[in-house]
């Protein structure tokens, strides 16, 4: 259900969001919603950049990601407004503010921060199921294969280089605008905790080729956590 106004966190979203929080520093706001769950309805302008032929499952995770992207601004001591969507199919922020949304069927997350904070930030969520093994050749390089092999989960950590993958991508392309596939970057993965629940870690994505501004080797720093049923991703680049 769609609804006027925003329904308060269930205990799975709330558990969530509390667990991604940690992943970022001062001057950077987390929202979250559920796209199971009651929705506040979008902006017009935000509803008119979906598809009129656009399944429900479609539309509730929209409504869910804007939602999210909402709360978040709220946050940070700004009015909640419109975000609607360039041609890329990059959500367009309000002067003065950048951020990312990323949602599955049961989790939305939004992360927005002052372009003074941070230049750009790029976040990615994943059910916490594994990678099909016929799909690892297309996401992960030869190096990061050779590292999966030495996992005890091998599934679930080729889901967590797609992951990190897409954060790093959404990231730099705040600042490039420029489109490249899962060979663009290759990902060195540091865990740092491993807990019986939650599972945490750094990684690195550095580019395999030319992305002007970026250079072959340039690196993006990010952070994962594995927890509470998703697999999330955060990576930023300082203002």
């Amino acid at each position: 259900m769609i609804t006027d106004s925003p329904a308060p966190l269930d205990q799975t979203t709330d558990a969530r969001l509390a667990l991604v929080l940690p992943l970022f520093g001062a001057g950077i706001s987390l929202g979250a919603a559920n796209p199971l769950g009651a929705l506040p309805d979008p902006f017009p302008q935000e509803r008119a950049c979906l598809s009129p032929s656009a399944v429900d499952k479609r539309r509730r995770e929209f409504a869910a990601g804007r939602a999210a992207a909402h709360r978040a601004m709220q946050d940070l001591g700004r009015a909640p407004c419109p975000i609607v969507i360039a041609k890329s199919r990059a959500p367009i922020w309000p002067k003065g503010l950048t951020g990312s949304i990323t949602h599955t069927h049961s989790c939305a997350l939004a992360a927005v921060t002052s372009t003074q904070t941070r230049r750009a930030i790029g976040i990615d969520v994943e059910e916490d199921t594994p990678l099909k093994d016929d799909l690892r050749p297309a996401i992960c390089s030869a190096r990061e294969q050779d590292w999966l092999t030495s996992q005890d989960n091998p599934g679930q950590m080729a889901k967590l280089i797609f992951s990190a993958k897409e954060a790093a991508y959404k990231c730099q392309y705040t600042v490039s605008e420029q489109f490249f596939g899962f060979d663009g970057m290759e990902l060195e993965i540091e865990p740092e905790d491993a807990g019986e629940t939650v599972r945490r870690g750094r990684f690195v994505a550095a580019f395999t080729a030319d992305r002007p501004p970026f250079r072959t080797g340039a690196r993006i720093n990010g952070a994962y956590v594995i927890g509470e049923g998703i697999i999330f991703t955060a990576a930023s680049l300082e203002a």
